[in-house]
């Protein structure tokens, strides 16, 4: 595709609070298309996991930006949550200066149909498709009824297609025709098995090999477990080959680009000329040079040749540490504690030690940083520049939808306890910059969460907007609410 040098591309993935492996894929097909060169800059952001939808802008300068979801269907997120988080009126939104271009999903490109046959033929070689059912899964939901049509158009392609397979369907988990039922919805002997899903999480890697009988529970992750699926699988007389994930497939970096091709194509966009400043690296080589030299856990050395070297905080002076060199190692260095647990909230104080990363120049460390602290650096400029906009807690809350969409039913008073004792409990770093609403601050057990709390030569930790934690906590309390009330009918009539 063409350069994109004046742009910034953004990758909107779902991720994940519990399961490292949900937000992995949207993070390496990031890194293989920032490698191309291709765009001025690339972040990922999404929807469980940081950084989130509101905190990725203050991670680029460019002035074009192109979002493309790294979902498989246009369905309920593609169609409602992200434009909704992102802030986006249509497929191209003017705002602050900025044009934001909002591409489709990777799943429901045509070039998807390329990788399906790939993958299928990676995972039962020298299989005679004559002799074979291809069987893609999917998800399945009520939410939406374009959940569903990505995997029944890639259905249709292939049988239309008459690549030779004896029989190609779709199934899924949580809708007819059930994936549990695979026995009776194929005839060939062997039977290839394709999850439509972006990542090897929790679905494509634990439930889905439960309900087809490859496992009698779902066991561990894959990022825990080491190992594949070991094909084939003899199942109730017939061969089962189970392959990964369709979105891990690493020409999934090229869907992506295609879809922001194709939207050019669409819209008839024109690359404009000339390149913005910098500003966020200015920003940031501006606070080394005046002795700002720590932020979070992380202490950064600038060396006399003009690199950087980066360091737990207390490893300093320590020379027994694992050295690594590129800025993409941080996105694993800060992926699990010390005990190997996931760590989806990057700004508790539960940084691994016992490593230091040595990075070329200003660019690779702006990066590391950004896979340390999403978006920190971006915030805290924004906020040097008075320039940082904050969502007040019960704007958050009132645009839940789905399970939470009652959390905004939740009290003043406890809308600050619960998020002082989420707080507490999570040890999380960033200082609390929203309101309760737009006129009245947070208070009580909360207010000390609002105060600066970084040291004097260390860059700021700043939250614009309550995370999934705390929305969380407040569905907890707006679900206990609820039964109380019940239970007060109950025993009054």
């Amino acid at each position: 595709m063409n350069s994109h040098s004046h742009a910034a591309l953004i990758i909107v993935g779902h991720g994940s609070t519990t399961n490292p492996d949900s937000s992995s894929p949207t993070h390496l097909h990031a890194d293989s298309i920032r490698r191309r060169g291709l765009f001025r800059e690339v972040a990922c952001c999404f929807w469980k996991e940081e950084p989130n939808m509101r905190e990725v802008y203050e991670m680029v300068d460019s002035d074009v930006i192109y979002i493309v979801p790294n979902f498989i269907s246009e369905g309920y997120f593609c169609q409602q949550v992200l434009p909704r988080e992102l802030r986006l009126d249509g497929p191209t939104t003017q705002r602050d200066g900025k044009t934001i271009h909002y591409c489709d999903p990777v799943g429901i490109h045509p070039n998807m149909t390329r990788l399906l046959l790939q993958r299928a033929d990676e995972v039962a070689p020298h299989v005679p498709r004559e002799q074979t059912s291809l069987v893609i899964v999917g998800h399945g939901t009520s939410l939406n009824e374009n959940s569903t049509k990505a995997i029944q158009d890639q259905v249709a392609l292939i049988r239309s297609g008459h690549y030779g397979f004896a029989e190609v369907i779709d199934a899924y988990m949580e809708e007819a025709p059930f994936v549990k039922d695979w026995a009776t919805l194929t005839t060939a002997p062997n039977v290839v098995v394709v999850p439509f899903f972006i990542a090897d999480g929790l679905h494509s890697f634990q439930d889905i090999p439960v309900l087809l009988g490859m496992r009698e529970d779902v066991g561990a992750a894959l990022s825990e477990s080491g190992v594949f699926h070991q094909n084939p699988h003899q199942l109730q007389g017939r061969s089962i080959y189970y392959s990964g994930a369709i979105g891990t497939e690493p020409l999934m970096a090229d869907v992506i680009l295609d879809q922001v091709h194709d939207f050019d194509a669409k819209h008839q966009v024109q690359n404009p000329k000339g390149m913005p400043n910098d500003e966020v690296k200015s920003s940031l080589a501006y606070w080394l040079n005046s002795g700002l030299d720590e932020i979070g856990e992380i202490l950064i050395t600038t060396q006399p040749d003009g690199t950087y070297s980066l360091c737990h905080i207390a490893d300093r002076g320590k020379d027994d540490l694992q050295v690594h060199h590129e800025a993409h190692d941080a996105l694993f260095i800060a992926r699990s504690d010390a005990s190997g647990t996931f760590r989806p909230l990057h700004s508790a104080p539960t940084l691994n030690r016992g490593w230091r990363l040595d990075l070329a120049d200003l660019d690779e460390l702006r990066l590391a940083l950004d896979f340390f602290y999403p978006a920190a650096i971006g915030m805290a400029r924004a906020l040097e520049q008075e320039k940082l906009t904050t969502v007040p807690l019960r704007d958050l809350l009132g645009r839940q939808t789905g399970m939470y969409r009652f959390v905004n039913t939740i009290s003043d008073d406890q809308a600050h306890a619960l998020i002082g004792r989420t707080c507490a409990n999570t040890k999380c770093l960033r200082r609390i910059l929203w309101p309760l609403t737009a006129t009245q601050p947070m208070a009580g057990a909360a207010a000390p969460k609002t105060q600066p709390n970084h040291a004097p030569n260390a860059m700021p930790l700043l939250c614009i907007e309550a995370c999934t934690h705390v929305v969380s906590a407040a569905r907890k309390v707006a679900r206990e609410n609820y039964e109380a009330k019940e239970k007060e009918k109950a025993e009054a009539g």
